[in-house]
């Protein structure tokens, strides 16, 4: 009886802890959150009133943060001010589990608004995959190009996401062209597209004024390659230490049980 006693008092310790630190990522997405409006000043993010950012300027991306599934407010503050409880924007953000967003804070101040893209997280592996965002408020519709040749993604308008292109690796001059003409307004010369790799280039900035046209490119790794969870940012908390505490649990409960076995042979 003491020994099923025992071998319970084991199995529910390591159920507490071992089926804890396993079920931490379950129902959780990434998000991560980029500044890309061009006048606006540095900013503090809320997701459900907690800061999750704080002092982004403009062309600030986070790493990526991980968030329940499910509905959230978020909110964007002047840098500084969420204690007066007056933010510039607030939005909800709906997210789903095992999936990747990227949140962007676009337009100029005076339209502020939010955007959301959906994140593909896998490539055939030795492959690589690029799309286009184009995010600049005063820029017309535009074309991504080999510079001087044939046009990978036209017509993106404003808040515009291309789709994806699947490619072998390669190193590429690229250009932003007007849609539909030669007219080149941001070059982007040796952008190296690694294998096993996706690639976000987001076009930012204003073609007229300052701070003037530019580019932010993401760069992720593909899960294809990778193990599915990998440690992010911020992640240890009660479940992290549940985690590292486990083989500790199973030492001692080994141990334990070992004395136990031979203090009943010296009963014996």
């Amino acid at each position: 009886m003491k020994k099923f006693s025992f071998l319970l008092i084991f199995t529910m310790i390591f159920t507490m802890f071992g089926g804890a630190a396993l079920a931490d990522n379950h129902d959780q997405a990434k998000v991560r959150i980029v500044h890309a409006s061009p006048d606006a000043p540095a900013v503090d993010i809320t997701v459900d009133g907690k800061v999750v950012v704080e002092n982004a300027e403009f062309k600030a991306v986070t790493d990526y943060l991980m968030v329940p599934s499910g509905e959230h407010e978020v909110s964007i503050f002047a840098a500084g001010t969420v204690s007066e409880g007056k933010p510039v924007l607030t939005t909800q953000l709906s997210v789903e589990a095992d999936n990747a967003y990227t949140v962007l804070a676009v337009n100029k101040l005076e339209a502020l608004e939010v955007a959301v893209m959906n994140d593909d997280m896998m490539t055939e592996e030795g492959k690589t995959k690029v799309r286009v965002g184009h995010f600049s408020p005063d820029a017309p519709a535009v074309d991504a190009a080999v510079t001087g040749g044939d046009v990978l993604f036209p017509n993106a308008p404003f808040k515009g996401v291309t789709d994806y292109l699947e490619t072998d690796p390669s190193t590429l001059d690229l250009e932003v062209r007007a849609a539909g003409t030669e007219d080149v307004v941001l070059s982007l010369p040796g952008t190296e597209l690694k294998a096993d790799m996706i690639y976000t280039v987001l076009a930012v900035g204003l073609a007229s004024g300052e701070p003037a046209l530019d580019a932010i490119v993401l760069a992720d790794p593909s899960a294809t390659v990778m193990p599915k969870e990998m440690p992010d940012t911020g992640k240890g908390g009660v479940t992290g230490l549940m985690l590292s505490m486990l083989p500790f649990v199973l030492v001692i409960g080994t141990v334990g049980y070992f004395f136990y076995k031979r203090k009943n042979a010296f009963q014996a």
